[in-house]
């Protein structure tokens, strides 16, 4: 009942064999393996298919999902407390001539409007657009301004490059992301993944003065993996107490040294 239930799963969400292998770091025989009842995954490769689906082990090993229609099998999943992504949104896309994805650039003054406009063709295609030729053209990315001082060393004034998130299953903990809520709009935030427990994630900053605060994920309307920022300032480079005493350490020993040589030469 597994391997049938893995393949009813993965076809619906329109995966093939190889991007199922890749998510679960293993190679595509290994994984074919699984769908034709040829292998058992582990423990470890089910929990991990769980969070991908967004739904329980019980679900994947003991219901079978062949019975259930498929104009009937999306509802039934959505109703599984569904975070992998196939129910979130159709994310709207802006493309060159040569039907390559951009970047879209949300300037300062477009970014009150976001939360409204993420997804209307309309808004995006006003909107600056960019390429970065050493990311992955396989990746959706949009660049992000940045307010305040709660995400050091990305300072205000920045621009992240972000990466579109579909699964949110497979959100890390402590992994930098700009969140898009409905109150809020868009934050610069650590991340912390708490789906599973109460369907929440807790946000933090790097800096210290900012409490950490969750957010429901029925509050989330975007959420992208931070890649990169581009900034007008130059961090500033700081040596700290031990580092400076070592490295006036070292100056002394270097005179020292030199003082020996200088007197050794006047002496021949």
């Amino acid at each position: 009942m597994v391997g049938k239930n893995l393949k009813i799963l993965r076809k619906h969400y329109g995966n093939s064999q190889e991007e199922m292998a890749r998510l679960l770091e293993l190679t595509r025989s290994s994984y074919s393996g699984y769908e034709n009842n040829v292998a058992e995954p582990s423990i470890g490769t089910l929990i991990r298919l769980s969070d991908i689906y967004g739904i329980s082990l019980d679900i994947i090993l003991k219901k079978d999902l062949s019975t259930i229609p498929e104009h009937e099998l999306e509802s039934y999943l959505q109703d599984l407390n569904d975070y992998s992504g196939k129910h979130l949104r159709i994310l709207t896309n802006t493309v060159n001539t040569d039907n390559e994805e951009l970047i879209e650039l949300i300037p300062e003054k477009a970014r009150a409007g976001y939360s409204l406009g993420y997804s209307d063709p309309e808004y995006l295609k006003i909107l600056p657009t960019f390429s970065l030729p050493f990311l992955s053209r396989d990746r959706k990315y949009r660049s992000f301004p940045i307010k305040g001082d709660s995400m050091p060393p990305v300072s205000e004034g920045s621009y992240v490059v972000a990466e579109y998130i579909q699964n949110w299953m497979l959100i890390k903990d402590k992994t930098p992301c700009i969140v898009v809520t409905k109150d809020e709009g868009i934050v610069f935030k650590v991340v912390y993944n708490n789906l599973r427990e109460n369907q929440s994630f807790s946000l933090h900053s790097t800096n210290p003065e900012y409490k950490a605060y969750d957010v429901q994920a029925d509050q989330i309307l975007e959420i992208w993996k931070f890649v990169n920022y581009i900034s007008p300032d130059l961090p500033e480079v700081r040596i700290d107490d031990s580092h400076l005493k070592d490295s006036l350490q070292e100056i002394q020993k270097d005179i020292s040294e030199l003082k020996s040589k200088i007197g050794k030469s006047r002496k021949s």
